[in-house]
């Protein structure tokens, strides 16, 4: 059963989301605050996230990048009264699956809830099965390793956080601003833009052939992980 972790600090919204989420078959968790979403995280396996933006010790959009740089496979639904363009653009930048303004329709909510926890298609995210796996191509995160057609590949530590941030969010359009903050040397050096092309390009050769592709990539934004199971 699918466990989600509700971080909202309106006492009777946050009581009535566990309330219908319950209802509709899932297991929810409450959290009111950063501190609190952060500890839970850490010590519980979730299957999404639904997270307000305004809390009383932080902010929504810094939780969401501490979650993602651990959980980047966690799928995270932003639910927040904040409708501001560059708001709902940064939510997107950071790696959430959707993001809802308050006031919403609980059956509209219901419905995105299960389209992101469909969205990813067959790969297999979850708590000591940090892996993808179909019929061509097998990575595996914990082993750093990566087969393809029964052949293990030679893959870099930056081809590896390539692959870790689009399959994570599978399906949606990965921009290229958020796979450069990603993406470091091993001396701490940030990645220019050029050099993400390369490597791209680079982890397509090795990962692709012409019956299988993955990667698609998305003029004047990103990238997209198809996946192929």
């Amino acid at each position: 059963m699918k466990r989600i972790l509700v971080v909202e600090d309106d006492l009777m919204l946050s009581t009535g989301l566990c309330f219908e989420l319950d209802t509709a078959g899932y297991i929810t968790q409450a959290a009111y605050n950063c501190k609190k979403a952060e500890y839970l995280v850490k010590q519980e396996a979730f299957s999404l996230v639904i997270l307000d933006v305004n809390l009383p010790d932080g902010n929504g959009f810094d939780l969401c990048r501490k979650v993602k740089e651990t959980h980047p496979e966690l799928p995270v639904i932003f639910l927040t009264a904040k409708d501001l363009e560059e708001d709902v653009l940064s939510g997107y930048d950071l790696g959430a699956e959707d993001y809802i303004t308050k006031p919403f329709r609980m059956p509209i909510l219901l419905k995105r809830v299960e389209v992101a926890l469909r969205r990813g298609g067959g790969a297999e995210k979850s708590a000591g099965a940090d892996c993808y796996r179909d019929d061509f191509l097998q990575i595996d995160f914990d082993a750093l390793t990566v087969w393809q057609g029964g052949e293990k590949l030679s893959v870099t530590p930056n081809e590896y956080k390539l692959l870790r941030v689009l399959i994570a969010n599978a399906g949606n359009v990965v921009t290229r601003k958020l796979l450069l903050e990603k993406l470091w040397d091993c001396d701490g050096n940030f990645i220019d833009d050029h050099t993400l092309t390369v490597t791209m390009n680079r982890l397509r050769a090795k990962i692709e052939d012409d019956a299988h592709s993955y990667i698609k990539t998305v003029r004047g934004m990103g990238y997209i992980w198809e996946s192929r199971v």
